[in-house]
């Protein structure tokens, strides 16, 4: 694997590469990287027949395949939706694009039969929920009881949102691995407020009917962080 990366040089593998990485803010950076790292690793070669390099090759076609998919359903979804107001104002939301906006929109549905927020939470079973069982009381967890795929959805959309440099998600999730950031459980359940985070804010704006505003929460007396509305700005914040 090295030994096929650092075969190109830097600026021919950072453009075969390009497409491949996604949407990420730092690109070239990230490429420049993992050219780096071959440079210096000291793997052991592997000849271009070894079943892992077939295996790379078949997830490399199928990264391809996705972008394709991608790059085909995103004009799709402009095309048919690309007046709707909903679809246009969840993509106000760091995280949530063109494909995110249409998953949202068909797991959902009209978001504002949603009388608050939590019902919300709950119909993507983001709400917690606690096992008992006679005098026993387990831990609180996800509930998990609701749409997978809308719940998947805002998982991803805010995987996103936290590695902008706009700071609304990224503080929080900051907030919650303070102590340990290299602690895997501390990192899910961060993960997972920020998800919770992510589907407040789509309620909201949906409900409300304004523009989302970046905003860092930030606690109040009550010990609960609570939305702020701007009258002035006739936007909304969470």
């Amino acid at each position: 694997m090295p030994a096929s990366i650092t075969a190109l040089s830097k600026e021919a593998f950072i453009a075969a590469a390009w497409d491949l990485v996604g949407r990420k803010v730092a690109k070239a950076r990230l490429l420049g990287d993992i050219y780096y790292t071959a440079q210096n690793s000291i793997a052991l070669p592997i000849p271009p027949e070894a079943p892992a390099i077939t295996m790379f090759r078949l997830v490399i076609a199928e990264a391809r395949h996705l972008i394709a998919q991608r790059g085909t359903i995103e004009p799709l979804a402009g095309e048919l939706l690309g007046e709707h107001a909903d679809f246009r104002r969840l993509q106000q939301v760091l995280g949530i694009g063109p494909i995110n906006a249409l998953a949202i929109l068909a797991g959902a549905g009209d978001l504002r039969r949603f009388g608050h927020h939590r019902q919300f939470l709950k119909f993507c079973g983001l709400d917690p929920a606690t096992h008992q069982s006679g005098q026993f009381r387990g831990k609180t967890k996800l509930s998990k009881r609701g749409n997978a795929r809308l719940r998947r959805t805002l998982w991803m959309a805010a995987q996103v949102a936290i590695r902008q440099r706009e700071k609304g998600f990224r503080a929080k999730f900051e907030r919650y691995v303070a102590t340990d950031r290299e602690d895997p459980d501390l990192r899910r359940k961060a993960f997972t407020a920020i998800t919770a985070k992510m589907a407040r804010v789509v309620h909201a704006i949906i409900k409300s009917g304004v523009d989302y505003r970046p905003f860092v929460e930030r606690p109040v007396p009550s010990g609960r962080t609570a939305p702020c509305w701007s009258r002035e700005s006739a936007s909304v914040t969470l």
